[in-house]
């Protein structure tokens, strides 16, 4: 079996450094949004999980999910992978590489980390700003047709919200210029989570239950189903913080809708 770096070198030596930096990553993009769904999809096929579905008296039609599935490639293909093309010579500007030797864990840990704090706090103020009127009624009322969300709900949003989206994930690593990989890997947990997030479910084994301050499903749920409140992307601490978790605060004491 290939170590890491062998198979790295292999990429290296067949594929060019903008194939990998561009196409590459749109790739790993496709793979990790549509790969992370396939879970939550077999779980809407099997009775069993519903027990752990958080709307359960809302269901989601096959039209509505086709169109959803139509929506989200049109915006992958016509704005996702042009942003990654037109953003690929300020990455070299600021030192992205993908040469060996491959980084370190701990510099892939913390560097991932950082962009995930950076994300969620540029998120927050931004999603924030959708939800004034007039941006809601124009650009952020698209995301929010589904009340009741699932999967790969995440990025069907208006071209506008879905450019916001993608400058706010690449904000931190367009700073730092860290490796090809960590950037990978980074891409990967950052779509994973945003599909959790809009899963529609509770899952005892939900990363909610094991990272400290993560919102998940439950958190970000609440908010489509209430159009209000619990801002943040993966994160609760800026709702808290900022004072935006008061829908949130009011359905656990409550145990009603706000």
């Amino acid at each position: 079996m290939l170590s890491l770096e062998q198979s790295w070198s292999w990429l290296l030596e067949n594929f060019s450094e903008f194939q990998l930096h561009t196409l590459g990553t749109f790739i790993i993009h496709e793979v990790c949004y549509w790969g992370s769904y396939v879970p939550f999809l077999i779980a809407d096929a099997l009775p069993y999980f519903r027990k752990w579905k958080i709307q359960k008296d809302r269901e989601v039609d096959s039209n509505s999910q086709w169109n959803c599935v139509v929506g989200v490639l049109r915006n992958h293909f016509l704005l996702v992978l042009p942003l990654i093309i037109v953003t690929h010579p300020f990455f070299a500007f600021m030192g992205t590489r993908d040469e060996l030797p491959l980084p370190g864990i701990g510099e892939i840990a913390s560097q991932v980390f950082l962009f995930f704090v950076i994300e969620d706090f540029i998120f927050y103020w931004g999603h924030r700003a959708l939800h004034t009127p007039y941006l809601y009624r124009k650009v952020h009322a698209v995301h929010h047709l589904h009340s009741s969300p699932f999967g790969i709900t995440a990025e069907y949003a208006h071209p506008v919200e879905v450019v916001f989206l993608g400058t706010a994930s690449i904000a931190g690593p367009m700073l730092i210029g860290p490796h090809l990989l960590t950037l990978w890997i980074y891409l990967g947990l950052r779509l994973v989570q945003t599909v959790e997030a809009h899963s529609g479910y509770d899952f005892p084994w939900s990363p909610r239950f094991l990272i400290p301050f993560y919102g998940g499903a439950e958190f970000h749920d609440h908010h489509h189903k209430i159009y209000s409140g619990n801002y943040a992307s993966s994160f609760i601490w800026n709702d808290y913080l900022f004072g935006t978790d008061y829908a949130y605060r009011l359905y656990k004491a409550k145990g009603v809708d706000a």
